[in-house]
């Protein structure tokens, strides 16, 4: 073997439909970030990104976030992890003008790099924490 390895595919991301709309639910998932103790590394907005080169797209944008003390133990455990570290979460409008709210599995990211469930406890609290602030 050439030291390649065989790559597991993704799982498709979970995506939930916000009982507000778009610019609430981007603010209210910051705030509830923040009062978990978590931090808010970037922003990414993308309909202003596809504006400055004069193109359109809804209004998305995807949050990176988390707290060290989440992740880093998987890292550490899988160094690899840091390319899906720390969390990502898209904002989105639906062409239906619904605010989705879109991520990838915690546990889905710590399987594929080959770690026990377990590793994936601290990374959950961060899906539960958007699932409540989000619910309809």
């Amino acid at each position: 073997m050439n030291g390649a390895t065989t790559a597991i595919p993704a799982a498709a991301p979970q995506e939930l439909l916000s009982a507000d709309d778009y610019p609430t639910t981007l603010t209210r998932l910051v705030g509830a970030f923040e009062a978990a103790g978590m931090t808010v590394f970037a922003r990414i907005d993308h309909s202003a990104g596809a504006a400055a080169v004069g193109l359109s797209v809804p209004p998305a944008t995807v949050l990176i976030y988390g707290n060290p003390r989440g992740g880093t133990p998987a890292m550490q455990a899988a160094p690899t992890l840091a390319l899906d570290l720390p969390l990502r979460v898209l904002v989105r409008q639906d062409e239906a003008g619904a605010t989705r709210v879109a991520f990838h599995s915690a546990l889905e990211l710590v399987r594929r790099a080959g770690l026990p469930d377990q590793m994936a406890a601290p990374l959950l609290k961060a899906e539960a924490l958007i699932a409540a602030t989000v619910k309809p």
